[in-house]
């Protein structure tokens, strides 16, 4: 219950943020989560990150800031809120580790899927005014649900069997995939700046895959 309330709360700061800053910048402030994951697994779990690893992942979030490209004209109570969701949204991931092994993950993302309709709604009826949605509208919804289901699903799994020093720096492809969208649904094509930070950012995440297989690799032969 603790995770689903935290994803709650990082979720409407997220969507009040993002209804009053440019996208660029509530994603820039966003990037800031994987730090914050990993800050706290090593003082909750007692996780070694690294000289090396934690170089890879700030030369991740270089590579996120770079695709972002924010313009530092969102600086108010709103960017506030989108730090707020990245604390929170580590919190949630963090909290996800307490879970007890035989509650299976499906079960754990749909009830986070509950917990957030029900608060956000509870929200809209306080904040705003209702609008009878379209077909259309309802469908979307309806499909981007499913979607965000499957996505609770894959990150509490990850978290749950891999280190955070693994998990937490592909969080930065969050941006990436934003990019894409906004080429295939907008038509939006990134600049050369925003290439070079996917590079960047794909590359960081690689390499930490990398190294983690390679030490692995070294723990089983020994």
């Amino acid at each position: 219950m603790r995770r689903n309330l935290l994803e709650l709360g990082a979720i409407l700061c997220y969507v009040v943020a993002l209804a009053n800053m440019q996208i660029a910048d509530s994603t820039a402030l966003g990037q800031i989560t994987p730090l914050l994951m990993l800050v706290g697994s090593s003082m909750l779990f007692g996780e070694r990150i690294g000289g090396v690893r934690l170089a890879l992942i700030g030369l991740g979030f270089v590579g996120a800031v770079m695709v972002a490209q924010p313009t530092m004209q969102g600086i108010s109570v709103y960017a506030l809120l989108a730090l707020g969701n990245a604390a929170l949204s580590a919190a949630r991931d963090l909290a996800g580790r307490k879970v007890a092994a035989d509650v299976p993950g499906m079960v754990v993302a749909i009830s986070a899927v509950i917990v957030v309709l029900a608060g956000a709604g509870v929200a809209h009826l306080v904040s705003e005014q209702w609008v009878v949605p379209e077909i259309r509208h309802l469908l979307l919804m309806g499909g981007a649900g499913l979607f965000l289901i499957f996505g609770h699903f894959f990150i509490f799994m990850a978290y749950r069997v891999g280190p955070t020093s693994v998990v937490a720096p592909f969080y930065y492809c969050f941006t990436v995939w934003a990019v894409i969208s906004g080429l295939v649904v907008f038509r939006q094509l990134p600049n050369a700046l925003a290439i070079c930070g996917i590079l960047l950012v794909v590359a960081s995440g690689l390499t930490i895959v990398s190294l983690d297989e390679r030490k692995r690799r070294l723990t089983v032969v020994a």
